[in-house]
């Protein structure tokens, strides 16, 4: 994306403040909120914009300027009514991705329901993962293969389409190789270089991560 996105993270446990440091430590600009003020003060050498306030009221999210925020990460999984009223206050006044962590399946759906469009349990994708997702603009998944290898999903760019991958040659380009291709919940690993790609694709994409960052 050619617009760099600003993101706030609500509640600092162990899996927001995972969150919160890997979205600064690769330049993001990151909120992040806890109601413990002995916690943002221990946060703050790591994450320099953290303030101590109550996101479950209405005027404090109003004051401290969620509403410009793109993306909004509530990790407070252990507090279910915190969680929900965020969430809905979060929608309400326009916030367009917000993402919550969750603690078992009733608390999913019950988070899916206000509004939440997307949740996450800690147990199968932990904090830095989840922001390394967030960050990775275009990547719909990414699993690391090792600390500098990964394989992502990726959607088909709008200039990709009606060109075949021998065309566009992403392997001499970016040294990733394209391993298979999704389109109609089906997966093909016998891939035609030739063939069109289509915007219903979706591309199974191994590299490093370094050249993968440049399909961005």
């Amino acid at each position: 994306m050619s617009i760099k996105q600003t993101y706030a993270v609500f509640g600092l446990g162990r899996y927001g403040w995972a969150v919160a440091k890997e979205l600064v430590k690769n330049g993001a600009e990151v909120l992040a909120i806890d109601a413990d003020e002995d916690i943002v003060n221990a946060a703050i050498g790591e994450i320099p914009y953290c303030k101590c306030a109550d996101i479950t009221e209405a005027e404090v999210i109003r004051q401290l300027g969620i509403a410009n925020i793109d993306v909004v990460i509530i990790a407070m999984a252990n507090n279910l009514e915190a969680s929900v009223m965020a969430i809905m206050l979060c929608k309400e006044i326009g916030v367009g991705t917000v993402i919550a962590k969750c603690s078992n399946e009733m608390d999913c759906k019950i988070m899916s329901k206000v509004g939440a469009d997307r949740v996450v349990f800690p147990e199968s994708e932990s904090g830095s993962r989840l922001a390394k997702n967030l960050l990775s603009s275009g990547f719909v998944d990414l699993i690391e293969l090792s600390k500098d290898v990964s394989m992502i999903e990726l959607e088909v760019k709008e200039d990709w389409v009606g060109k075949s991958l021998l065309q566009l040659d992403l392997r001499r380009k970016y040294a990733v190789n394209i391993v298979a291709i999704l389109q109609d919940e089906k997966v093909c690993i016998s891939i035609d270089p030739e063939k069109p790609l289509e915007k219903t694709m979706k591309l199974i994409a191994i590299g490093n991560v370094s050249k993968l960052n440049k399909l961005k």
